[in-house]
């Protein structure tokens, strides 16, 4: 080999360092923005899943308003049960005060209720506003319907048309529905000839006093405010909703119309499969499709699938059902590129700022790497005991940026696992595992210093909280904690175990004579007058003291369970002085 071909062929020592390192920077930023994208991906999937079925969950309370309603108001109007009056004329006032009523709780949608008889009378209420009403009367079979202006409940009725058709109502579908029915019906959706809106009524048959059909109370439900609710949906980009019946009939649609004119000027309704919208019919196949092939229980259901020009749609839908016969479904549908087109872009962008991130890293140095990376480490070893139970694993890191704060609101989680709220102390966990700990120091080390525990039990502590209130209970043990906090040894611990109960651990008691003193000095403590008495209203009022139990290792017990077992069993025997001693 010559030595041209040799140069040609040499590396620096700079190269042969940095290469390597930064390919390996530049091909981990990669597989980290693979990772990200795939985990961006599923994360986006999850959420965007819930924003349909959510979506879906609004449209249904939206109709689920429009039917309750509807029932709300014949309710309202003729109450279940109520007994019709032979004539309308006999119950005039009566019945147009309750529809009044009965208008007034949904006005939208249900601003009309009506009445008709077997007699071929009828009576309805329409409101155009919250005051302004127009009473619809017709007394006789063969005259012809009136119609009367009032302002308010009892206003004055005035005078305004008289219609020129004959209305009879026992022709109408709706009462011939509900004359067949003994519960609620709904009619089928119609077009209403003047506002050209698609409407619902609801029917229900009412009874004589012989427990026959006199009557049939009804009222329309316009999906008008239905259908600009949907319209009015923002579901993504290039989402839509939509609500059918069964059939396929759009009852709302957020992309199309429900209703097309037709050339001799009346409209009929739009069928989702032949709407005009390439995606709002596929989606309708699908759903119809799951729906027909649909087992086990109802509900908001999720399907996906791909157009034929290979776009994949996601699909959230519920079939709406009630008491009366109304069968409606409600679909929301989004692309798939909808939601993933910004985490791609977002992974790309991660994966640039990652490149570029790593190259100024590698010029920056390895020691903050390493610096960064050690103390991360140290939070994930820390995080790692405290799942394994040590909640008070030393964390040791102090800095003033982004992880010096992780690790100040570790180091705060962390001594709130240990604490009980309320009073400050240590709470029951944090008490029997450093009791657990102390066990198996004292069995592994014969030098340990012996130790001994009491449990306390407050006197007096429910018939505060019962005369008093929990406000002035919770006071009551606060204070006493700052009782036992103060009048315990340094080193030694106090915890609430539970309720108005205390545990205390003894650090270097070397018998029970040692113990007695310790007892006797907290449970004078104890004794001592509550300073909250002054807030009882005057009331003469104090902790009449606790009763105390000991335990002392290992005579009394060789693990927590047994130790605090045996303290607890003495203080109840102090509390009715069936203990010796």
């Amino acid at each position: 080999m010559t030595a041209a071909s040799q140069s040609s062929t040499s590396f620096s020592l700079r190269t042969v360092l940095i290469v390597p390192y930064v390919a390996l920077v530049l091909g981990l930023a990669i597989v980290i923005g693979l990772l990200s994208y795939r985990a961006g991906s599923r994360a986006v999937l999850t959420v965007s899943e819930h924003l349909l079925l959510e979506t879906v969950g609004r449209i249904g309370q939206a109709i689920d308003r429009h039917v309750v309603g509807s029932g709300a108001t014949l309710e309202a109007a003729f109450p279940n049960g109520m007994v019709a009056p032979e004539a309308i004329e006999s119950d005039m006032h009566n019945l147009r005060t309750r529809f009044w009523i009965a208008t007034s709780l949904h006005i939208d949608p249900n601003n009309y209720v009506y009445y008709g008889n077997k007699n071929g009378q009828a009576i309805g209420l329409f409101r155009h506003s919250m005051q302004d009403g127009e009473l619809r009367v017709k007394i006789k079979p063969e005259e012809m319907r009136t119609k009367y202006r009032f302002n308010g409940i009892d206003g004055e009725l005035k005078f305004a048309s008289r219609e020129t058709k004959l209305f009879d109502p026992r022709e109408r579908p709706w009462y011939k529905a509900a004359k067949a029915n003994l519960k609620d019906t709904w009619t089928s959706v119609y077009i209403d000839f003047g506002t050209q809106d698609l409407v619902a009524t609801r029917a229900r048959r009412v009874l004589d006093s012989r427990g026959e059909t006199a009557g049939v109370v009804a009222t329309d439900m316009s999906l008008r405010s239905l259908n600009d609710f949907v319209r009015k949906l923002k579901v993504s980009p290039n989402g839509l909703a939509f609500i059918i019946e069964p059939n396929g009939n759009l009852i709302a649609s957020s992309v199309t119309q429900n209703v097309k004119p037709l050339p001799d000027g009346s409209y009929v309704r739009i069928s989702a499969a032949d709407s005009g919208n390439a995606l709002q019919s596929a989606i309708y196949t699908e759903v119809q499709h799951a729906l027909s092939t649909a087992e086990g229980p109802s509900g908001a259901r999720t399907l996906s699938f791909y157009t034929e020009d290979g776009q994949k749609i996601h699909v959230a839908f519920d079939r709406i059902v009630d008491s009366a016969g109304l069968e409606w479904i409600n679909v929301v549908a989004m692309p798939r590129k909808d939601f993933m087109g910004g985490v791609i872009e977002n992974v790309m962008l991660n994966v640039l700022i990652s490149v570029i991130a790593a190259l100024i890293a590698v010029a920056v140095g390895f020691r903050i790497l390493n610096w960064v990376a050690n103390d991360l480490k140290r939070l994930s070893v820390a995080a790692g005991m405290v799942g394994d139970g040590q909640l008070d694993a030393p964390v040791g890191i102090h800095r003033r940026d982004e992880i010096g704060e992780l690790a100040k609101s570790f180091e705060l989680m962390q001594h709130r696992l240990q604490t009980d709220r309320l009073t400050g102390l240590s709470n029951r966990e944090n008490f029997v595992r450093r009791l657990e700990n102390k066990i198996t120091e004292a069995k592994h080390d014969k030098r340990a210093q012996p130790f001994a525990i009491l449990f306390i039990d407050l006197n007096g502590f429910k018939f505060i909280n019962d005369q008093y209130g929990h406000d002035i209970g919770d006071r009551a043990l606060i204070e006493i904690s700052e009782r036992l906090k103060a009048n315990i040894r340094a080193g030694d611990l106090v915890a609430r175990y539970a309720g108005d109960e205390f545990v205390v651990m003894l650090n270097g008691v070397a018998d029970r004579e040692a113990l007695e003193p310790i007892r006797q000095h907290i449970e004078d403590a104890l004794h001592a007058p509550w300073l909250g008495e002054a807030t009882m209203q005057g009331q003469s009022a104090q902790l009449l003291g606790g009763a105390i139990g000991d335990a002392y290792f290992p005579t009394d017990g060789d693990d927590a369970i047994s130790l605090l077992k045996a303290a607890d069993r003495n203080m109840y025997l102090n509390k009715f002085g069936a203990r010796k001693t």
